[in-house]
């Protein structure tokens, strides 16, 4: 095995990584506001990249105003989401409120094979498809895209946490919700804004990832557990551990693909998720629940 083939499965995990790392990050947005582990985070994927692509194709939209419609119908669906069925419930334990999440997912991905069919749906590369050279690999633009979609997101994240009045109850509701009540801030609607932000993040990903792999009804339910993997890797509720979780499972899944065998890239994740739970439960920056951590 050459170094540059090793080098080019590490650059094909660190764009897959950054999927991955988008998904993770909606998956602790929601973890911090709730306690909640939001199985319907996939279908979020799915929406972004399904929107994006039917928007283009039905109503004959350039690609950056399908990808504005995606990201603010999706935005609204995971608003949604928290005003029927988690608001509702929110008196329950938690593993109910799993339980309506994974409810949910089911219910969108079966809302939206009826909308758009079992077929796929291509989205066309933001910028090309030449591949860029890259000491002696390559990759190709729509990668470089997913790479600073990722940073963009997280940036903007760390930016509304650390500077406005919303991102600053969102992060006392997940310090001590009991004290942020107390200081007369609104949990349930700092709760949405974790569900549109999660919502969000999982748009960018389905959007970013689409002129790859294309998109289909079905894309996200294995998504989703590959970015609940990359969550609890790095720590479920740490927004950078989301991130750096994201990377590793990626580089990792592409490492074990290229050098055993591409049967087992599917596998590589619980396999990753399974070692965690065995030996550093909360993840590699985990720590106690908050997005401060």
């Amino acid at each position: 095995m050459h170094p540059e083939q090793i080098w080019q499965f590490i650059l094909s995990g660190i764009t897959t990584g950054g999927i991955y790392a988008l998904i993770a990050l909606g998956f602790s947005l929601v973890y911090n506001a709730t306690g909640v582990i939001n199985f319907a985070q996939g279908e979020f994927v799915m929406l972004g990249g399904m929107i994006t692509a039917a928007t283009m194709s039905a109503w004959g939209l350039p690609l950056w105003l399908a990808i504005i419609v995606a990201l603010v119908l999706t935005t609204l669906v995971g608003l949604l989401l928290d005003r029927a069925a988690i608001r509702p419930a929110r008196n329950s334990t938690v593993v109910v409120l799993i339980i309506i999440t994974v409810g949910a997912s089911i219910f969108m991905r079966g809302v939206a094979s009826i909308i758009w069919g079992p077929n796929e749906r291509p989205i066309p590369a933001f910028s090309g498809e030449a591949p860029i050279g890259l000491w002696g690999a390559t990759v190709t633009p729509q990668g470089l895209w997913v790479l600073g979609a990722t940073l963009v997101v997280a940036v903007a994240m760390w930016a509304v946490f650390e500077f406005t009045v919303i991102g600053k109850a969102m992060r006392a509701c997940a310090i001590n919700p009991t004290a942020a009540r107390l200081c007369g801030i609104h949990i349930s609607r700092m709760v949405s804004w974790s569900f549109g932000l999660a919502a969000f993040s999982g748009a960018v990903a389905g959007i970013v990832l689409a002129p790859i792999t294309m998109t289909q009804y079905n894309i996200g339910s294995m998504l989703g557990l590959k970015g609940f993997c990359a969550a609890m890797l790095g720590g479920l509720g740490n927004g950078l551990g989301a991130i750096a979780g994201g990377f590793l499972l990626g580089v990792l899944e592409a490492l074990g693909s290229g050098l055993i065998s591409s049967s087992y890239k599917d596998a590589i994740a619980f396999i990753v998720l399974l070692i965690v739970l065995l030996l550093r439960p909360s993840g590699l920056m985990g720590g106690e629940r908050g997005v401060e951590d």
